[in-house]
């Protein structure tokens, strides 16, 4: 397999800026069939592989994502003609959510370090007390632990909407526009994570629901763009919470004949690692589950039984832009 020539993997995990107009270049020539043409739609989800989780530098770096990077990145490129479309989460956030050191407060008023876990026992003796909606806060600690059965973590200021590290990581962001301009496939972004009140690791919805806020509940429009993919192939970061809780939601949502449709990439994926929770232990303990429920965990380089179902043909000039007015149906 020959690569685009602005692929560049010893970039991978610096900050670059991409080059439009070679990616666009480069898609003309790239003589792949338009995926209106598809008889099988191969929907590709990348959950949150922005600059704070794939790059050294970045406030919450998750070790091993320069390596998922070039492996999806390549695996994008390798199957381009057969992956219909592509929806990319993004996760971004506010410098005031329940999650963030400044929501909380000891008896000193010294905030809590990142990684820092809050539980409803620490609430009720006052280790630590919320400085922002106090009823409220509290009762979350307790909701999170009874019906989501989690522990509040403090994460470092991290994907702040406006900054460098929201953005999708370069080389990701470069295959996907190449992909969407060779395929004439619209691209689909899905910002998540501004619910100042919830945790949201899913696509699907946040920890706990926020009704009186736009994405404080289920996305039904993002699950339905799920759904009627014929094949669904999930990757990103990280393992142990935004990929997973999103495979968790698709558990809840689906059946066992859609959830076997469902291919998870296992090499393009990492975790978040905590000097005191083993997180990836608890994520393969997780997708040990999900297995069993009917999903396939496959690595990018595997032969996918379904790849052959996909007719290849000729770019037709009149074919419609695949999924032009998706995040406007959301």
């Amino acid at each position: 397999m020959t690569f685009p020539d602005f692929y560049q993997p010893d970039r991978i995990g610096t900050l670059f800026y991409p080059a439009a107009a070679a990616i666009a270049a480069e898609a003309a020539t790239a003589d792949l069939p338009y995926a209106a043409q598809d008889e099988t739609n191969v929907h590709l989800l990348i959950i949150d592989m922005q600059v704070d989780f794939c790059h050294q530098q970045g406030s919450l770096y998750v070790p091993g994502a320069e390596a998922d990077i070039r492996r999806l990145s390549e695996f994008i490129f390798t199957h381009a003609g057969r992956i219909t479309g592509i929806t990319c989460t993004l996760d971004s956030h506010l410098p005031f959510q329940i999650f963030h050191p400044n929501w909380w407060a000891d008896a000193n008023g010294n905030h809590p370090n990142p990684f820092t876990l809050i539980t409803q026992a620490d609430v009720a003796n006052g280790t630590w007390r919320p400085l922002v909606m106090p009823a409220f806060s509290e009762a979350y600690v307790t909701q999170l632990e009874e019906k989501a059965r989690k522990v509040l973590t403090i994460w470092p200021y991290h994907v702040l909407i406006g900054s460098v590290g929201n953005a999708l990581d370069g080389t990701i962001w470069s295959a996907v526009t190449w992909h969407g301009l060779a395929r004439k496939s619209q691209p689909a972004y899905l910002q998540k994570g501004v619910v100042p009140q919830s945790e949201h690791y899913s696509a699907i919805q946040p920890e706990i629901d926020v009704p009186e806020h736009p994405q404080g509940s289920l996305h039904q429009g993002v699950l339905h763009t799920l759904a009627e993919a014929d094949y669904l192939l999930v990757a990103g970061e990280a393992a142990s919470h935004c990929v997973l809780e999103t495979l968790a939601d698709l558990v809840r949502q689906w059946d066992r004949s859609q959830l076997e449709r469902v291919y998870v990439l296992q090499d393009c994926m990492s975790s978040v690692q905590h000097p005191e929770v083993d997180f990836a232990a608890m994520a393969a303990e997780a997708f040990a589950g999900f297995a069993e429920a009917g999903m396939q965990f496959v690595n990018s380089t595997d032969d996918l039984p379904f790849w052959g179902e996909t007719a290849v043909s000729d770019p037709d000039p009149q074919a419609p832009v695949e999924g032009l007015q998706r995040m406007a149906d959301w």
